[in-house]
């Protein structure tokens, strides 16, 4: 099994190097793993191009306000027929600009929508980057438990081993019983059932912490204390509901649904546009000494009559606004039972971990005792064999009680919305998806957008009254 490990390590290795990316030492600290898998790991890479993606739809939506300018060029041919002369061939070649001046709000409410769809995006990434690095503590300490959890069984089965050979010599000298014989090689057995199944399980988890960093890992330092634990329960509830990423991406959700409503609202308005187009046409080949042709149009429109479908537009956009509002109070009570649960977890297992420990001591005095006094023949064989078993369960007992409290710390912190790779590794570089927007969000931007959203953005408080209910 070690030896297929070594291989999905060597995989994943090559995998990375294939992809570009600078495959470092193998991480041997929390803080080694945190770096290494937010910088390489595909899902998150995968969100950052998608919420680049997003970025995109704000500039698309902006381009309504500017103007589009094409040109065209064609030619014609025309059979008039035997008794008709005259050229039978034409070129035109236009040049047209079309701008929209008004439109009701629809396009400044569309710009909202779109910038609280961004905003949403970038939010729901932070919750990304957090889920991957409560992952990467998970996986982390699951490792390191059953490394020591292997050591344990390692440890019990030599014990048992050795007391096997003591159980034996005593028989056959005749001062035990093959029955006492017998005992220990059940326990030996079952010793060595628990030793193969704790590495199965190292294993295992061995292989999701090379799918989540990126690589195998080896012996792991132990983990460092959490950075911004909350001190008390409501300050853990208060900064959740301010700074919870998913209940932050609901509320924005919230804000884009509210101003589709608007936008669907405009469609009952007035439409004013202006084109303007100049052209020439002429016989083909003598295109410079033909006709040129140069209009200017300002078009308004107002709908009449859509056969139901603006009113249905609206009232679907109506519904989903229900919808995404619902989302925020659902998000909400999510959050809320996530910081309760996440807090009785963490304190509960701290209890644990101290009454392990004390279980751990008892139980480390109560085997050696046992031993000793079976050797004067105050104890059985047998008892020798259940004070072992009981010091390896506090032992597992301990390292499980002391992966669950971090494990429940660490998840507090990812749903207060400080579980950071900053945090953790001060000098990360980490990523920001407001730079790319900052970037792209003003690309095709021209001089008569901020009139044409001025003008626009007027009737925007005539979006909310009841037309189209």
């Amino acid at each position: 099994m070690t030896k297929g490990i070594s291989r999905i390590a060597l995989v994943a290795g090559i995998g990375f190097a294939a992809m570009g990316f600078a495959v470092a030492a193998e991480a041997e600290s929390l803080t080694d793993a945190i770096a290494m898998a937010y910088s390489q790991n595909p899902g998150l890479g995968r969100a950052r191009a998608q919420q680049r993606a997003t970025d995109e739809t704000y500039v698309q939506t902006r381009a309504n306000f500017g103007p589009s300018l094409s040109l065209g060029a064609s030619q014609s041919y025309a059979d008039r027929g035997q008794n008709f002369a005259g050229d039978r061939s034409f070129q035109t070649v236009s040049l047209s600009a079309n701008q929209t001046l008004f439109a009701s709000g629809g396009l400044s409410a569309s710009l909202e929508a779109s910038k609280a769809g961004v905003k949403s995006g970038q939010e729901s990434l932070r919750s990304t980057e957090s889920s991957l690095l409560l992952n990467v503590i998970s996986v982390y300490t699951a490792v390191r438990r059953d490394q020591e959890a292997l050591k344990i069984s390692q440890d019990n089965y030599d014990i048992l081993k050795a007391q096997l050979d003591q159980t034996q010599a005593q028989f056959e000298a005749g001062q035990l019983t093959r029955t006492d014989v017998a005992q220990s090689q059940a326990r030996l057995s079952a010793s060595a059932a628990a030793l193969s199944a704790a590495q199965a399980q190292l294993d295992s988890d061995r292989a999701s912490y090379t799918a989540i960093v990126g690589q195998a890992p080896t012996a792991l330092d132990p983990v460092p204390d959490l950075p911004g634990l909350p001190a008390d329960f409501n300050t853990a509830l208060s900064t959740a509901e301010k700074n919870n990423p998913d209940l932050a991406a609901a509320q924005y959700a919230d804000d884009a649904a509210a101003a589709r409503v608007k936008a669907e609202r405009s469609a009952f308005g007035p439409t004013v546009g202006l084109s303007v187009s100049s052209g020439k046409t002429g016989v083909a080949g003598q295109l410079g000494s033909t006709l040129e042709d140069t209009s200017a149009t300002v078009r308004v429109s107002v709908p009449l009559f859509s056969s139901g479908l603006n009113g249905s537009r609206v009232r679907q956009a109506l519904e989903n606004e229900t919808a995404s509002r619902l989302q925020v109070e659902e998000t909400r009570r999510t959050v809320v039972s996530t910081v309760s649960q996440a807090w009785s977890n963490m304190i509960a297992a701290r209890s644990a971990v101290t009454s392990n420990q004390e279980q751990v001591k008892a139980a480390q005095i109560a085997a050696e005792g046992v031993k000793t006094e079976q050797q004067v023949g105050l104890r059985t064989n047998i008892e020798v064999l259940n004070a072992e078993q009981e010091l390896k369960s506090a032992q597992l007992d301990l390292i499980n009680a002391q992966r669950s409290q971090y494990v429940a710390a660490a998840q507090l912190l990812s749903v207060t919305g400080n579980l950071t790779a900053k945090a953790f590794v001060p000098n990360l570089e980490t990523y920001d998806p407001q730079k790319n927007f900052n970037k792209v969000q003003s690309k095709g931007w021209t001089p008569i957008v901020p009139v044409v959203h001025a003008v626009d953005g007027a009737a925007e408080g005539l979006l909310g009254n009841g037309r189209g209910k």
